[in-house]
């Protein structure tokens, strides 16, 4: 019975915190896109600040928006009375949260961002409070029902965290910050294991196995027993990529009787191989290597298929731990 009572419990959090959810959807504005530009527009620095749990959320949401390209950081509210207020320059954009919108410590922070003309963007779920009433962008959110006995801040942490990821992410939308910008943030971890590109992992230059397209398969033979990837890329003369050839094709070869020392590689390799461009990401390279069932592929530059800058073998991506 006991373990059940505090499974209903659980549950009765949950859904305060899902009504919240529900209600903030009503109350995203205009104001909502006005906040969006101006942040992705800054030119300085983010700053976000709270009093109590809301302050926690300020330093989750400056994580979370300088990690998609935006520089930020939150401050402590209290600290600001005793000369953190120095970090703050009027080119910055300051967020302050707050449920009230009243708590006495941030209305120092409130009147030196209006006496210097700093944007000041609040997230508030007051209308009548100090906050709302001196911000340039007002992001009002539902006031919410609490947990434990409708004192502890629960839903409406919910919701200030949720607003703050919604304009994160719609942010991150308006700059265009794509995977690659967000890899340079994530270079380490699983994370970065998944941001990695092709580019990251191919072999270039003179690790490249190529041969040109008349060579006898002969010649070829000895570049992939030099090389040591089973395959060979090659190419016409104007360097450009024509077709691949494997060891597999060396040994169709030789149990059809054909003379390896004649023959040319042009003869029986494979046109149009199948290649990727350097950005696309090692895990949908392993995709295609499955789906098309080859351990090897091309890469080019942007448009250009014809020059390849690189092979990616599929012994690269699985010892980075790509799956």
């Amino acid at each position: 019975m006991i373990k059940n009572k505090y499974r209903t419990i659980a549950k009765n959090v949950i859904d305060l915190e899902i009504e919240g959810l529900k209600k903030l959807k009503k109350f995203i504005t205009p104001s909502f896109d006005e906040a969006v530009k101006v942040i992705a527009s800054c030119q300085s620095k983010v700053i976000l600040a709270g009093v109590g749990k809301s302050g926690l959320i300020a330093a989750k949401i400056a994580s979370t928006l300088s990690s998609v390209g935006t520089p930020s950081f939150s401050i402590s509210a209290n600290d600001c009375s005793h000369g953190d207020l120095g970090s703050i320059t009027k080119k910055d954009i300051l967020i302050l949260i707050s449920n009230s919108g009243n708590s006495v410590e941030l209305k120092n922070i409130i009147q030196y961002a209006n006496r210097y003309k700093i944007k000041l963007i609040s997230i508030v779920s007051k209308k009548n409070s100090i906050l709302y009433k001196s911000s340039d962008i007002r992001l009002l959110i539902p006031d919410t029902k609490e947990a434990g006995f409708g004192i502890v801040p629960t839903a409406s942490t919910s919701v200030q965290l949720s607003i703050g990821d919604a304009l994160a992410i719609a942010v991150m939308s308006h700059k265009k910050f794509s995977h690659l910008d967000f890899k340079k943030f994530h270079p380490g971890g699983n994370l970065g294991n998944r941001l990695k590109t092709v580019e990251d992992l191919m072999l270039t230059k003179n690790k490249i196995p190529f041969i040109d397209e008349n060579s006898s398969i002969k010649n070829g033979l000895k570049i992939i027993n030099s090389k040591k990837l089973g395959v060979l890329i090659a190419t016409n003369k104007k360097k450009q990529t024509t077709g691949i050839f494997t060891d597999g094709d060396i040994k169709r070869s030789i149990q059809k009787n054909i003379d390896i020392n004649k023959n040319k590689i042009r003869s029986f390799m494979t046109k149009n191989p199948v290649s990727v461009e350097k950005d696309t990401l090692a895990a949908k390279a392993l995709g295609i290597m499955n789906e098309k069932k080859i351990t090897s592929l091309c890469v080019f530059h942007k448009k250009n298929k014809k020059k390849t800058i690189g092979i990616l073998h599929i012994h690269n991506i699985l010892d980075s731990n790509i799956s």
